[in-house]
């Protein structure tokens, strides 16, 4: 029987997986460690489902013999060499609406959290008691008075957007590719992305990373920003550079950020950012958070089901519904 590889994040048994490939494949998680052993593994693959950990180069590609299908276990695909598997006539598929919610929650619980200082209040009274007052928690506005700015209004940037609209915020975004009359639906407005920088009092990253997008939030981009402004990053690590957001924080020329997703996971501790954090003498309202704003029991029922059908689909020899690149 065909086997079609799981090659990190999941344990065995993969019963969902199993499920709904039954009769079609054999399904192998294999929590590989290195290239090297993913490389070695994987040859006889019908079929890869990728998630984070893994990264699927030309090489990875070169020793599929009869791969079929690679399925990112996820929204971003930047881990997998695209233009690799395009040329080997292997589609590669992603799984867009799943943890929408979820992640669309963790960017209205981080803005809420950083806004009414919770985390800084938390951390400055555990043990000092002082000061118990209102100044523990640094300055707030009332959010029906506030703007948030979204940059890539997708379906995640939606669902903050219907969110944020129902806490009464002003709500403006940047997105290029948003089709014309999609503002009116969610009830926002479009703008262009200095406009957002300058005007918005949150500013919430919502883009896949592409060259495009690599690094758009860069020390110009937050020099544009409020110093009172709020920046939230649930998206993809390398869209901000953190290093720069680090620096605005000590200068001040920002006034907090809630980071979830970062370029190397695990971080290194000599990130700026993570220097910062775990810096007790420095009184910064940050937030960092380890790539968990996709995560609920629903979610993960939702993204290896969801895996699983597009697999399944492409062995059965239907087209897959989600595919993200143009084979031969």
């Amino acid at each position: 029987m065909s086997r079609v590889y799981v090659t990190d994040s999941l344990e065995p048994p993969a019963q969902l997986e199993n499920d709904v490939l039954h009769g079609l494949a054999e399904v192998v998680c294999l929590k590989c460690d290195t290239a090297e052993q993913l490389d070695e593994q994987v040859r006889d693959a019908a079929a890869l489902i990728v998630y984070h950990e893994s990264v699927i180069t030309p090489r990875t590609i070169a020793g599929l013999q009869n791969c079929r299908v690679i399925v990112r276990g996820g929204v971003g695909y930047d881990n997998i060499d695209v233009a690799a598997a395009t040329e080997r006539g292997i589609p590669v598929c992603n799984i867009p609406d799943y943890g929408v919610d979820e992640v669309a929650d963790q960017a209205i619980g981080s803005l809420i959290a950083l806004n009414r200082g919770f985390i800084r209040a938390e951390r400055r009274l555990r043990f000092t008691l002082s000061p118990w007052d209102r100044t523990a928690t640094g300055p707030a506005v009332r959010l029906a008075e506030a703007t948030l700015g979204i940059i890539g209004c997708g379906r995640i940037g939606s669902a903050v957007a219907v969110r944020a609209r129902a806490l009464k915020m002003r709500v403006v975004v940047y997105d290029p590719y948003l089709r014309p009359g999609m503002e009116k639906v969610i009830d926002v407005e479009r703008v262009d992305l200095p406009t957002l920088l300058a005007t918005s009092d949150m500013v919430s990253v919502h883009t896949p990373l592409t060259p495009e997008t690599n690094r758009l939030i860069d020390a110009n981009a937050l020099s544009q920003m409020k110093p009172t402004a709020l920046l939230i990053n649930t998206a993809r690590g390398a869209v901000v550079d953190t290093d720069a957001v680090a620096d605005a924080l000590r200068a001040g020329t920002i006034a907090g950020a809630a980071i979830d997703v970062l370029t190397i996971e695990p971080p290194d501790t000599r990130l700026r950012l993570i220097e910062l954090w775990q810096d007790k003498s420095a009184d910064v309202n940050l937030m960092i958070t380890p790539h968990t704003a996709y995560y609920s029991a629903s979610a993960i029922r939702e993204i290896r089901t969801k895996g699983a059908a597009e697999v399944a689909r492409v062995l059965r020899g239907e087209r897959p519904v989600n595919c993200v690149n143009a084979t031969r």
